[in-house]
């Protein structure tokens, strides 16, 4: 066990938990109108331009519990390269899921989604040969 990979892996996902909260009760729980996403901009920000900024923000969280997993496991067993083909599934399933948030979050009016979802498809395809 490497303790400081570990007590890295730790931080990144209590910043990405505590960057998603901290988020939603300072900024956008003003901006919202009753839905999960929030759509209320005042007179700066248009509706779509609160969507992809609500979208934008938790993907940086999702990169960071992707990370931590990585830091995580990396503690584990830190003589041992991790395998290739687990570091792949985590890149796939923090894409997918970021697709998923910015497709949700601006009703697939912004072109980030599947930019990410090409990503995880690639990424899915390639390591085929792992």
């Amino acid at each position: 066990m490497q303790p400081l990979l570990l007590g890295a892996g730790v931080v990144m996902a209590l910043t990405a938990l505590v960057h998603s909260v901290v988020g939603e009760l300072l900024i956008f729980r003003q901006l919202r109108r009753g839905n999960i996403v929030p759509t209320e901009g005042g007179p700066l920000l248009r509706e779509r331009h609160v969507r992809i900024l609500w979208a934008s923000w938790h993907l940086v969280s999702i990169l960071g519990w992707a990370l931590a997993a990585i830091l995580i496991a990396m503690a584990q067993t830190p003589a041992t390269p991790l395998p290739n083909a687990w570091l792949l599934k985590v890149a796939i399933a923090a894409s997918l899921a970021g697709s998923a948030l910015v497709l949700f979050a601006t009703r697939g009016r912004h072109p980030g989604w599947f930019s990410l979802l090409v990503a995880a498809i690639l990424a899915w395809l390639g390591g085929s040969s792992l």
